[in-house]
């Protein structure tokens, strides 16, 4: 039996339950979806496009969001879709060997948690299932264009782009990285901040790999693979129980201005690798054609939420991050765990004392998240030298300011061992307290 207790839906009066419109259904979108409705409130999802899905490739998740996934009753649906890798390998860019982590005893110091690998199209279709199963209503051509706020803090009005108009008591941006809600809260374009990187993403099918003895082991022995080098890296690993490969490249950005997606040149990306480990230009010879990503970070807003207690941000749309220590998907599931702990709790306490509560557990997190994400692209692109000898030397240590944060002694302890409900708890008394004092002077 799992140590991670699962939350059971709270029944509620219907005084006490809310009408919840989360806007974005992506990962963090129906994370904060699920939770919502753990907590006993109605949620629907409105999506801007036609349908709900999910593109990208692979997505690695660490033993605090598998805490979080497991606490939403999802273990069972999730682990027949996930490949469990033995350990994470660090190279340099020529295949020599730095660092490397055991996956299963570090998940040993956090009980019942996992690291695992899925295709992020699993991933996504899973929490669909269970949000629906929960109760949720979904809504598809729903780009919105406006979100208007009473000033008496009782309800938000979303209006779409084709004019209906659609009310609640609480309004959740999940809209991702080009966040329209953020821009709706602050009065202003926000656009996001570019990093100078971009990714090529791809996945290979491993029937072509099997038949050559020096890829084949990285099917048959699945672990994480990173490649670091002058001014790029390359990560790998195995989706569905070694079915498919997972590649992403990381290279400087080359896009022209305004483009976040483009289809990539495989020849253009084939010569960026063509010096490192042989297994790198042998596996880009199996490419066929690619899809680039620019990278961009948005650093945290000043207020999350609106004064009026009816809308409130999450995930990309206020703290996206370099994916370099496998945790933006994670972190926006923390924020929906949190807020959904926080409204489950929810007794005379108002919106805005639970949504500045939620703002203070979740920001300084967040904000060490995006700045150790940027410190990783300048640890892993350094240049041969003294300084990539330094990093190297540290990683083979394991000392303080390792490159492989996950084992990087208070910090991987502090990502990864980090959990929701002592989270709240932690604050709780005082956002209470406070309640009691104003229901005490009515």
């Amino acid at each position: 039996m799992s140590p991670i207790p699962i939350k059971q839906k709270i029944v509620r009066e219907d005084g006490s339950k809310m009408k919840i419109i989360v806007v974005g259904a992506g990962l963090g979108g129906l994370g904060a979806a699920i939770a919502l409705l753990l907590a006993g409130h109605d949620v629907e999802v409105f999506e801007a496009a036609s349908e709900i899905g999910e593109v990208g490739a692979g997505i690695q998740i660490l033993p605090n969001s598998s805490r979080v996934l497991q606490s939403w009753g999802m273990h069972d649906m999730l682990d027949k879709h996930a490949t469990k890798p033995k350990q994470v390998n660090f190279l340099g860019w020529k295949g020599n060997h730095i660092s490397h982590m055991n996956f299963h005893e570090s998940a040993s110091k956090y009980p019942g948690t996992f690291y695992w690998d899925f295709h992020r199209a699993n991933l996504h279709n899973c929490l669909l299932e269970r949000a629906v199963e929960l109760g949720a209503k979904l809504k598809v051509n729903a780009r919105v264009q406006d979100v208007i706020c009473d000033a008496n803090g009782e309800k938000a009005t979303v209006v779409l782009h084709n004019g209906e108009r659609h009310t609640g008591d609480l309004v959740v941006g999940a809209d991702g990285i080009n966040s329209r809600l953020r821009e709706i809260m602050l009065g202003r374009e926000d656009p996001p901040t570019l990093t100078g990187d971009l990714a090529y993403r791809l996945l290979l099918s491993t029937k072509d790999m099997l038949k050559d003895p020096e890829l084949a082991d990285l099917v048959t022995n699945p672990q994480v693979n990173y490649w670091l080098g002058p001014d790029a890296h390359a990560v790998n690993y195995v989706l569905r129980g070694g079915e498919l490969f997972n590649m992403v490249l990381l290279v400087p950005d080359d896009m022209p201005a305004g483009a976040n997606t483009l289809e990539g040149n495989v020849e253009e990306m084939r010569a960026l690798y063509k010096d490192w480990d042989p297994r790198i230009p042998k596996l880009l010879s199996l490419c066929e054609s690619v899809y680039k990503w620019r990278l961009c970070i948005r650093t945290g807003m000043e207020s999350w939420s609106h004064p009026s207690g009816t809308l409130t941000m999450l995930g990309d749309a206020v703290h996206a991050t370099l994916p370099y220590l496998a945790s933006g998907a994670g972190m926006s599931l923390e924020d929906g765990a949190v807020l959904g702990e926080l409204f489950s709790r929810r007794t005379t306490q108002s919106k805005s004392q639970l949504l500045e509560l939620y703002q203070k557990i979740r920001a300084a997190r967040t904000e060490m998240v995006v700045e150790r994400g940027n410190r990783q692209q300048y640890l892993y692109h350094l240049h041969d030298g003294p300084e990539q000898e330094e990093r190297d030397r540290v990683m083979r240590a394991g000392e303080e300011g390792d490159a492989l944060a996950w084992k990087d002694g208070k910090f991987a302890e502090g990502l990864l061992g980090w959990c929701c409900e002592v989270e709240v708890d932690k604050h709780w008394p005082s956002v209470a307290a406070a309640s009691e004092n104003v229901q005490s002077r009515l």
